[in-house]
This record gives structure tokens, C-alpha cells and sequence, in this order.
């Protein structure tokens, strides 16, 4: 097609037709349509820019044709139905942006950001296999860290009659607060460590910085049975406690110090047992009928 007819064709009316040929695919469509928005499209058919022209009249635009029938679409409509894949969404952002259809391109762009959202975990909580494993977890991540160890399989003592259940309530929570925190905490379950049944431990700029154990020995007339406890209320302590070590510089020590537990506890670190509890209350027991009785 020559020069002149190709400008003839360009200022033709709105309801014109032209031939178009995408990268090898071949779309019809009218002057209105390609000028309906402010383009790149029209610049090129209003006669601004340059177009290229085959020896049997079809305009040459040297880009994938895949999707060209979605931006046609758009410039009739000004919407369109997104492709359900995040690749077809990504190339269709690409043609987007090279056409200049800003409209398109914001839509395209949030929807890959709620397919990414989407295909986020809820959740990510690591499940220790080694000693060394956890501990490379524990060196590598800049998170706070809540680990919390479950060795059900110790059968050393035997279980008092709640002790399944408050142990079942543990693990509740851990799943509850990993859903809750898990983007500024991470969250590590331990199924193969020590001889403890059931413990929390809580990490702080890579060092343990309290620790809530759940179990303690209950000594019977016959035997020993082993106690599971389940202290929700100093491990949701805890837990909030570890928000202080989000901050790399470190937490303030009298932050610390005001929000820690237990009076006299060591650089942050708190340690509580059934065990200890019981041995408080029996002394601050004996400490009050000792002072009634004189």
C-alpha cells in the first residue's frame, strides 16, 4: 500500500475498517476503535507515528498477537473479563503498558497482586528434624521465633486423665497464633526433641528469652504420674513479649524489665513450671497461717 493511501486511510472516518497484522495474527477492526482512547493505538492511526504496510495492505505491529483480541475488547468496551492464570495476566500486562492503556494495566496489576495474595500460605510453620536444623532456623531468620516441642510419644510416666486434652489445647493455640502472627513471628514445631512432653520456647535476636513449660510429676502413693498443664494466659504473655525483638537494634531494657513476669528474672528470661507454682503458693501459705497463728 503506498504512502498516500495509507494517510488517506488513517483520516478516514471513525467507522473505516483496517487491517491489522499482530505478529502473524490478523484482527479487523475500525479507525474508531483504535482511536476511542488516548494510546499509543491512536497515535499511530490518527497519523502521528509511522505505520508499516505490507504489499497486500495489512498493517504491521511487530508484537505477540495472543492477546490483541483482549485490547480490542478494551478499547470498545473499557473492560474486560481478566485470563484466570497469573501468566496469561502478566503477558496481557505487557501489552498493556506497550500500548499505553493505563486503565488496563492497573487492573491487570491488581489482579496479580490478589492471585499472589491468594496463593500465599495462610501460614508457614517449620517442623524440626534435627537439633542442627533448628538451629540454623533459629540463626537465619530475622523473625522472633515461638517453637513449641510436643513429644507425645514420651511414655516414660504415666498421664494424669487431662493431660491429653490440655495437651491437644496447646497445640490449638500454636496453630491459633501462627495463624495470627505468622507474618511478624515464625513459628517452629518440634516433634522429635528432648525428654519434655510439652514446651514452649521463645527467641529473641537468635537467643531464648523465656521458655513456659506445660509439664511436671505428680507423686502418687504407687506411682508417678506426669501432669500436662496447659498456662494459655503466660504463653499469650510471652508471645506479645516477642514483638519488643521485632526491632534489630534490640528492645529497650527497662521495656523489658517493666513487662517482664517475674521479678529478679535474667536478661528477659522467664521459666515457669507447675512444679514452681505449686512451691510458691504452698510457701506463701504457710507464710500467712504462720503469721495468724502469732
Amino acid at each position: 500500500m503506498s504512502g498516500d493511501r495509507v494517510g488517506r486511510v488513517l483520516r478516514g472516518s471513525p467507522s473505516q475498517y483496517v487491517k491489522l497484522n499482530i505478529g502473524g495474527t490478523l484482527h479487523y477492526t475500525t479507525i474508531g476503535t483504535l482511536t476511542k482512547h488516548d494510546t499509543m493505538l491512536r497515535a499511530m492511526f490518527s497519523g502521528r507515528m509511522e505505520v508499516l504496510t505490507d504489499s497486500e495492505g495489512w498493517i504491521l505491529i511487530d508484537r505477540c498477537g495472543n492477546h490483541f483480541g483482549s485490547i480490542l475488547n478494551f478499547l470498545r468496551d473499557g473492560c474486560i473479563p481478566l485470563p484466570e492464570s497469573a501468566k496469561e495476566t502478566a503477558e496481557l500486562l505487557a501489552e498493556a503498558k506497550y500500548y499505553c492503556i493505563s486503565d488496563l494495566a492497573e487492573s491487570c496489576e491488581r489482579a496479580l497482586q490478589k492471585k499472589q495474595r491468594e496463593a500465599e500460605p495462610i501460614c508457614r510453620v517449620a517442623l524440626i528434624t534435627s537439633q542442627k536444623e533448628e538451629q540454623l532456623l533459629i540463626n537465619s531468620t530475622t523473625k522472633p521465633i515461638v517453637k513449641l516441642l510436643i513429644n507425645r510419644h514420651n511414655n516414660k510416666y504415666s498421664y494424669t486423665s487431662t493431660s491429653d486434652d490440655n495437651l491437644l489445647k496447646n497445640i490449638e493455640l500454636f496453630d491459633k497464633l501462627s495463624l495470627r502472627y505468622s507474618m511478624r513471628l515464625m513459628f517452629i514445631k518440634d516433634v522429635i526433641g528432648s525428654s519434655e512432653i510439652c514446651c514452649w520456647s521463645f527467641y529473641g535476636h537468635g537467643k531464648k528469652v523465656a521458655e513456659v513449660c506445660c509439664t511436671s510429676i505428680v507423686y502418687a502413693t504407687d506411682k508417678k504420674h506426669t501432669k500436662v498443664e496447659f498456662p494459655e494466659a503466660r504463653i499469650f504473655e510471652e508471645t506479645l513479649h516477642l514483638f519488643l525483638y521485632e526491632d534489630r537494634a534490640g528492645p529497650d531494657q527497662e521495656l523489658i524489665q517493666a513487662t517482664s513476669s517475674r521479678c529478679g528474672a535474667v536478661a528477659g528470661m522467664s521459666s515457669y513450671t507447675s512444679d514452681e507454682e505449686e512451691e510458691r503458693s504452698g510457701l506463701a501459705r504457710l507464710r500467712s497461717n504462720k503469721q495468724n497463728n502469732t
